[in-house]
């Protein structure tokens, strides 16, 4: 048993020990990417952040433009299929009108052969 316990001691200190030099790796990548970055700016800080100011407004006027336009191709699109239903709406009163007017000329027809029929009997 004193075997298989050293063995497992040995590899989580191994496995740790390996983490640990990735971790490692990793931190000391980032800092010397971040120190080139910094060695290498083309160009001031104050100079970036105005451009990045800049960019900011920039992409706010863009984004209040297509709101706004994407708002009035909407109502013209409200107010188009608002003009179709009314369109369609006369159509179909107008249908409703001309079938109402046929079916009281058919009653009127029935009760005139209805009142023929009584006299005629």
């Amino acid at each position: 048993m004193n075997t298989k316990e050293n063995t497992n001691e040995y590899e989580y200190t191994e496995e740790t020990s390996h983490a640990k030099s990735i971790l490692t790796g990793l931190v000391i990548g980032g800092l010397v990417g971040a120190g080139t970055v910094l060695l290498f700016a083309p160009q001031a800080g104050e100079k970036t952040r105005s451009e990045l100011q800049h960019g900011a407004l920039e992409l706010r006027d863009r984004t209040s433009e297509t709101v706004k336009d994407t708002i009035s191709q909407a109502k013209s699109k409200a107010n188009q299929v608002k003009a179709d239903v009314q369109i369609k709406a006369g159509e179909i009163q107008h249908q409703g009108k001309d079938l109402l007017a046929k079916q009281l000329d058919r009653v009127a027809q029935a009760a005139v052969a209805g009142k023929k029929a009584i006299e005629e009997s």
